[in-house]
């Protein structure tokens, strides 16, 4: 049984400023996916995650301090490759694979729409192209963990003020369809096999004390494909680690 989590830590050494690597060495998973590193390997110490027992890989931005995905892992990879093939998402280090055996874990920080119809639109051609890239995967690799910030929340019951928040990005009904057909291509939701219970969420807004109030949204999942649902043996969601306005996810899988 393997341990992995994913969290957008929101710049990875603003984290390590707020006790990250302590974090990390007691909490103890054999894979983090981390999301939003904001940096270039060279401006990150990677002696204290090897310190640990972790081997590094790393997808940056070319932009610096900005976007960038990063896969720790105490297990040795097999294969590991950079991106999906096209330059518009591969170019702000948005999707990381590593192979361990015959389980494929994509580490992915899906673009926030949020700032506008611009990033809304490329936001929704990173869905068609990660679907597109997903499938043909499948057809060689067909155990895949997709692992990251979707900045999508799915349902109703994973945001805390669904009406209010039908016209935002992030819950968008265009957004909330391409969920539920990348599901139905063959994925379950790991955390919903184990949880079924409302107010779950993984990001809170800074403003307003919404953390405190648990006023959030569940938009960091570990999707997995259907051969591995019955290896499903936990998931969870700890909103009570504070190095990111998003908190850790968690699945353990028997493999």
């Amino acid at each position: 049984m393997k341990t992995i989590l994913s969290y957008n830590v929101n710049g990875l050494r603003a984290a390590l400023g707020k006790g990250f690597a302590e974090w990390l060495k007691t909490e103890n998973p054999d894979i983090i996916c981390i999301q939003e590193t904001k940096a270039q390997p060279e401006q990150i110490d990677e002696q204290i995650f090897r310190a640990l027992g972790y081997q590094c890989y790393w997808f940056s931005a070319i932009k610096k301090g900005y976007s960038g995905t990063a896969i720790f892992t105490k297990i040795k990879p097999d294969f590991i490759s950079q991106g999906i093939g096209i330059d518009l998402h591969d170019s702000e280090g948005r999707v990381l694979r590593a192979d361990f055996g015959e389980l494929t874990l994509l580490c992915a920080y899906f673009p926030s729409g949020s700032t506008g119809d611009e990033r809304q639109d490329v936001k929704m051609t990173f869905l068609a192209d990660i679907q597109n890239f997903v499938n043909n995967l499948k057809t060689t690799r067909p155990n895949i963990i997709l692992s990251g910030d979707f900045n999508i929340c799915h349902k109703a019951i994973d945001i805390h003020n669904p009406e209010r928040n039908k016209k935002t990005s992030g819950f968008l009904p265009e957004e909330r369809a391409w969920v539920d057909a990348f599901v139905e291509s063959g994925f379950v939701d790991s955390f919903r096999v184990v949880h079924t219970e409302p107010h779950r969420y993984s990001w809170w807004t800074y403003r307003a004390g919404a953390r405190e109030k648990n006023l959030g949204w569940r938009i960091d999942y570990h999707m997995v494909s259907k051969p591995l649902e019955n290896k499903i043996v936990d998931a969870d969601i700890f909103p009570n680690i504070f190095h990111s306005d998003h908190c850790p996810i968690m699945v353990k899988i028997d493999f």
